[in-house]
Order: C-alpha cells, then sequence, then structure tokens
C-alpha cells in the first residue's frame, strides 16, 4: 500500500487516539465511549477525499485504542504511510527566493520529511525567516523578518498555544517607493509548530494574505 496521509492528517490522527485514550479514562458509561468512538472516526476520515478498502480499515483500527500503549502502536502502523514532504534542493531555493542572492538551504538531513508541512528556518545574517509549503501541486515559498516576544501566544499557523513571534513580509505598495507590510504571530519553533498543526487552511490562508 502506498502512503496516503499528509503529515497534518496524521497529526490530527494522533490527536484523535489519544482523545480515545482520555475518553477511556475517564467515562465508564460504554455509550458514551462508543460516542466518541464515532466521533473520532468521524473527524479522522473527513480529512480524506477518497480512501479505498485498504486504507479504510488501516485507519478504523483507531476504533481499537483504549490505552496509550495502544496509541502509540497504532500510530506507528500508521506512520508508514505518511507522505514525506517534496525534496528542496539548493535549486529549489534559488527558485522560490529569486532576491535572496546568498540564502542556504537548511539542514535537511536533520529533518524528518515525513514530519513536516512546511519547512520553515532563519537565515542568521538577514535575520529573516524562510517558508516553503506544497500549496496544490507546487512549491510556494513566503520570506518575512521574525522578532520573537518571548511569551505564548496562538499561533496563526497551527492555532496552538506555543512560544510565538511577529512574522512580517514586506511587499511594494501600489504607490511607487512605498512598502507594505503584513504579517502575524507564529511559532518560534517551526519543528514544533509542524508537530502541532492538523490543517493546511490556516498555512495557506495566512500565505495568500501576505502574497496579496
Amino acid at each position: 500500500m502506498e502512503a496516503f496521509i499528509r503529515n497534518e492528517e496524521y497529526n490530527l490522527i494522533r490527536q484523535q487516539a489519544y482523545n480515545l485514550v482520555n475518553g477511556h479514562t475517564a467515562a465508564n458509561d460504554r455509550s458514551v465511549v462508543e460516542a466518541l468512538k464515532s466521533l473520532a472516526m468521524e473527524k479522522v476520515l473527513s480529512v480524506f477525499n477518497y480512501v479505498n478498502k485498504e486504507q479504510q480499515v488501516l485507519i478504523e483500527m483507531i476504533r481499537d485504542v483504549k490505552n496509550r500503549e495502544e496509541a502509540e502502536l497504532f500510530l506507528l502502523k500508521l506512520h508508514p504511510y505518511v507522505i514525506p514532504f517534496p525534496e528542496v534542493t539548493q535549486q529549489t531555493v534559488k527558485k522560490l527566493f529569486p532576491k535572496a542572492k546568498k540564502l542556504k538551504l537548511p539542514k535537511v538531513d536533520n529533518i524528518n520529511l515525513m514530519e513536516i508541512t512546511y519547512l520553515g528556518w532563519e537565515d542568521s545574517g538577514t535575520n529573516k525567516r524562510y517558508i516553503i509549503t506544497k500549496h496544490g501541486d507546487r512549491l510556494i515559498g513566503i520570506d518575512g523578518t521574525f522578532q520573537p516576544i518571548h511569551q505564548k501566544g496562538i499561533c496563526t499557523l497551527c492555532n496552538r498555544l506555543e512560544e510565538v513571534g511577529m512574522f512580517l513580509h514586506e511587499k511594494k505598495g501600489e504607490v511607487l517607493g512605498t512598502f507594505v507590510k503584513r504579517g502575524n504571530y507564529i511559532c518560534k519553533d517551526s519543528v514544533s509548530c509542524n508537530q502541532n498543526i492538523i490543517s493546511v487552511q490556516k498555512l495557506h490562508d495566512f500565505i495568500d494574505l501576505l502574497k496579496k
């Protein structure tokens, strides 16, 4: 069976698996547990446009999760079917960020491509953060300054409470010589953000806003 689960979908499935663990711990009523199982299945299947019979059988194993050990075993069975993030090369970086002449690609050898929805890194020389993600069938990139605020807040990309900073993207305004800055708070740690993200919608909406 080929890989068919994206990172953010895997994260959502993981979230629902541990919700079931908590449900089994807190609820003694069998009907409540069955309702939680049905809700988990509904949320998990809703993220897929289509699953074949074999894929559905694999996903529906979530219904058997009762404790943390079973959740971890279920997730281990799912993980080989996660689609890795597309390979990013130095040529990809040059194409997506043509104005950043000396920008270097981060060490992707240290990044598990099966565990990211977007690739984010900072260039220490320019104090800029660069983000690459897949939008439709192509890779897109956005850059901006990033200023940590040294406190927790809701990340625009993953919608979780994490240590955040202000990401600001600058582009030319309609009037000659003017510039427009747009941005919002995003996770300081891109790795944590990628582990938290359960939908690409907010990520895509944010990038679309910045590129207007």
